[in-house]
């Protein structure tokens, strides 16, 4: 008897081992990325997640791809007898935009393969791991608004400031019409592309806008640094010059230019990470501006710091399932109690990244300027 318990024990652990190994298994199901270059067959990822690379570098000693499993180490590629690097991750990605770049004997170079996308303070190369939930921000047959870059004077910074706005369909159609204003602000290392080229932003509002799930509105998106600080150096961030800029200059710009509604009750601003960081201080120390206030990955609002300033008509933060979802949660059930419109969102599966900033600003829209 004791001997079947053991080879009964055995099988069991046998079987086991099997079946994780199966499940391992990588799909050779790989296709190029969405971020790839024109014509350019690598990167590629697979249904489960993986990506892989290849890399043309003959003379080349070591290559390494700065994306790996938990972002450790990166993952290695091995050289052909052809002088080609070929590599897998070691795991399946996060699903969305993930930024990386190829360190080829020491050197930081972009992958010839991959478009490029201003992050981590240059621009870096970009792969999209396709998401179960990606529908709500690919391009679509529908109407679709207009992204225009603007360059508005800013005398505070003694330059002209460029800034992105997007003016949902038909507004050219109707001159007669105006819209509320979001004003949508970057993370640290990133610049103003950054949620049209990385968020998709105008493709989610002409998506929502096209299923009848949001009002029209116009987002306006900025550079959001005004000086020079050193990856490290963000705690000496002072948020009074770009304060300067996005209340005293942009928005009056804004407002001159575009068919808006002028008024705090048709204001909005959010940001992700350290536009959060910005938003949470603007919106408290200018509560006139804005009336609802987003802290994607951002922050938090704590009742005291709102009832020393106009109540907003939403507050809306969110973040991603492996960040800090518990206080975000406890945020917004302090604010509720307080009795301020809170709601929190948090993005499954995700970290601090695009994919949650994505499914944030979807799930954010429509609960702005809602009658």
């Amino acid at each position: 008897m004791k001997q079947f318990s053991l080879i009964l024990g055995l099988v069991l652990i046998i079987s086991t081992t099997l079946s994780i190994a199966q499940e391992s298994q990588v799909k050779e199901d790989f296709k190029p990325s969405l971020k790839n270059q024109p014509g350019k067959e690598y990167p590629q990822v697979n249904s489960q997640g993986y990506a892989r690379f290849k890399v043309e570098a003959p003379q080349a000693q070591s290559v390494n791809v700065s994306l790996g499993l938990g972002g450790k180490g990166g993952t290695d590629l091995t050289k052909d007898e052809d002088g080609v690097w070929w590599g897998t991750t070691d795991g399946p990605m996060d699903e969305g935009f993930h930024y990386y770049h190829l360190t080829v004997d020491g050197g930081v170079f972009n992958d010839p393969g991959a478009l490029n996308y201003y992050g981590s303070t240059r621009w870096e190369s970009g792969i999209e791991i396709p998401a179960h939930d990606q529908d709500f921000y690919m391009l679509k047959n529908v109407p679709h608004g207009n992204v225009q870059q603007v360059l508005f004077p800013s005398p505070s910074t003694e330059t002209s400031r460029r800034a992105f706005v997007y003016t949902p369909p038909g507004y050219e159609e109707d001159p007669t019409k105006r819209y509320p204003v979001l004003y949508l602000q970057h993370g640290w290392g990133e610049d103003e592309t950054a949620w049209s080229n990385q968020g998709h932003a105008n493709l989610i509002m002409d998506n929502l806008l096209s299923e009848g799930k949001t009002a029209p509105f116009i987002i306006v998106m900025t550079y959001g640094m005004t000086n020079e600080v050193k990856y490290g150096g963000l705690r000496d961030f002072k948020v009074d010059a770009f304060q300067t800029v996005l209340v005293d200059e942009l928005i009056p710009y804004v407002d001159a230019n575009f068919r808006t509604f002028s008024d705090q009750e048709n204001r909005a601003m959010a940001g992700l990470s350290m536009g959060g960081m910005e938003t949470h201080a603007i919106t408290l120390n200018k509560p006139d501006v804005f009336s609802y206030y987003a802290l994607l990955s951002g922050g938090i609002y704590t009742p005291e710091e709102i009832q020393d300033s106009s109540t907003p008509k939403l507050i809306f933060l969110s973040c991603g399932s492996k960040e800090n979802p518990e206080r975000v949660q406890s945020a917004v059930k302090a604010l509720s109690e307080a009795g301020i419109n809170a709601v929190s969102f948090v993005s499954e599966g995700t970290a601090h990244e695009f994919q949650t900033w994505r499914r944030s600003l979807y799930e954010l829209a429509p609960l702005l300027f809602s009658k």
